[in-house]
Order: C-alpha cells, then sequence, then structure tokens
C-alpha cells in the first residue's frame, strides 16, 4: 500500500516533472514502439537513480497508459556491499517498487580479470538478467540508458575506438531466441533525473560497483574512465553551443552513406571503391 510520500513522488513524475521526464517517456515508448500488449516486461534495477526512476516510471505507465503489459522489477544481486544493498531495499520501499531479487558473483569475477573490467561486467550482466528474465516467462527487459548515455556512446565510438555507431532504443537478442531490450528513458536528459531525485529528496547508490566506486565522482561517474572524459568534453560544447547535444544525437538518425568511405551492413563491409565506377 503507498504512503503519503510515495503518492507525492509519483504525482512529481505526472505533474512536476512532467515535461522532462513524463512525455520524454511515453514519446519514447510510442515513438519506437517499444510495447505491445501481452510483453511481459523484467524492469532491471541496479539501483542508481535512472533504474529507479524507469520503475516508477513502468508503474504510472500501467495506471494511465493503454497497453496490457506486465511487469517484474528484478534486481541482480552481482555482489554489492551491504551499505549499498540495503539502501536499494530502503528506496524500493519509500518508491512502492515491489522487487525480485536474485544472486550472482559478476563483482568477484571481474575483480580479477584486470582488463576491460566495466566491458566485461557489463556484457555478464545483462547475460544474466536475460536468462533470469527468460525463467520468469519475460520476453522483454528494460534499461535505463537515457539520452546523455546515448550521445556519449556515439561520440565515445568515434573518438577512441574508431567507428561510428549509436545506441539503439530496442534490439533483439542475440543469444537469448525471442528476447528483446528496450531503453525506455530513450530521450530524457539526465539533468531531469536529477533534478527529479533532488526534488524528491531522495538518495540513490552513486556506483554500486565495488571497483568502480573506487573512483567515482560524487555523482557516480568514473573519472578515469573514457565516458566520464567524454560526458566534460560534451558538457563543455554544450556550455558553448546549446544545440550540440542534440545535434550528436540528430547525427545517428541523418546517416549519408553515399559519403561515407565504408560501412557494414549485418556484419559485412562495403567500401566506396567498389562501387564508384558503376
Amino acid at each position: 500500500m503507498s504512503t503519503e510520500r510515495t503518492k507525492e513522488i509519483e504525482r512529481s513524475i505526472i505533474k512536476t516533472y512532467r515535461k522532462g521526464i513524463w512525455r520524454r517517456f511515453t514519446k519514447a515508448v510510442n515513438e519506437y514502439e517499444m510495447i505491445q500488449d501481452g510483453d511481459k516486461i523484467a524492469v532491471c534495477i541496479s539501483g542508481g537513480k535512472d533504474s529507479m526512476l524507469m520503475a516508477k516510471l513502468f508503474q504510472e505507465l500501467a495506471r494511465h497508459g493503454k497497453h496490457n503489459f506486465e511487469t517484474v522489477f528484478l534486481v541482480m544481486n552481482p555482489g554489492y556491499n551491504e551499505k549499498n544493498y540495503q539502501l536499494i531495499m530502503e528506496n524500493a520501499k519509500i518508491l512502492g517498487i515491489p522487487l525480485l531479487v536474485f544472486e550472482s558473483d559478476i563483482f568477484a569475477a571481474v575483480d580479477v580479470m584486470g582488463k576491460n573490467p566495466c566491458y566485461m561486467c557489463a556484457r555478464m550482466r545483462r547475460g544474466h538478467l536475460y536468462a533470469k528474465a527468460k525463467d520468469l516467462g519475460c520476453n522483454k527487459i528494460a534499461l535505463g540508458h537515457h539520452f546523455d548515455d546515448v550521445i556519449e556512446t556515439i561520440l565515445m565510438g568515434m573518438l577512441y575506438g574508431g567507428q561510428m555507431q549509436s545506441m539503439r532504443p530496442k534490439l533483439h537478442s542475440t543469444n537469448f531466441e525471442g528476447m528483446e531490450l528496450i531503453r525506455p528513458m530513450y530521450l530524457i536528459r539526465e539533468a531531469d533525473i536529477v533534478r527529479w531525485r533532488e526534488g524528491n529528496e531522495l538518495t540513490f547508490c552513486n556506483c554500486a560497483c565495488r571497483i568502480a566506486e573506487r573512483y567515482a565522482t560524487s555523482d557516480g561517474a568514473e573519472k578515469s574512465s573514457k565516458r566520464y572524459e567524454v560526458k566534460e568534453l560534451i558538457a563543455s560544447l554544450a556550455q558553448k553551443s546549446p544545440i550540440i547535444e542534440k545535434n550528436i544525437f540528430k547525427a545517428s538518425e541523418n546517416v549519408n552513406v553515399d559519403t561515407l568511405l565504408a560501412y557494414k551492413k549485418d556484419g559485412v563491409k562495403y567500401h566506396f571503391i567498389d562501387e564508384y565506377d558503376k
């Protein structure tokens, strides 16, 4: 049963933060056709502000939306320390989110890998979430990636990966047949999530990872990571021109293949010189 504080937080999503959060959430869900009638969605919660807000948005969508779908609010405990685990449980109680928790030993496994721990952790966590969701009869998992994650990924790929790629709002799993990943917070700005958190005087895990939290800032960004460097770069550019962030996002929608040296589709590489004289 919802407490008065829970109800105030829920009202804030629909009223106070309607433009920046609720409208952008429903726009992404509708524009990218993320939910269909009969879906059973595992809403994956890490304990941070993004996934916790996403859980509340799904609850509001079930109350106010037209979709006939089910949700499971899934938390994987990959080895959280006791403080972070208790914080997740306390926030779930405050927010009125019924969690389903399962255990894994991912943090311990990743801690001894040395190279690319964040990349390997993300892959392993996603695999565990897919497997658990499928066991629960779900056909989709929802992750809390937001607009800023998308544009940072685009720029990171160019600057550090030598490739042009984006983070799609939804995709079919290649390893779990019949499973799909959706990102319903795709159009929501991180600054609006922060405003919602602070406006409701909530405290979430900054970085629940035992490895990354050693180097994290107060907002949970890992100072030594390439993502943090790109986040800072985008912020500095946005101070000079407010259209920078939107244009990075738009660039992934406005790709002119006729001007590229080469591109890949379905794993096959096409080079402009192959078609140049035809």
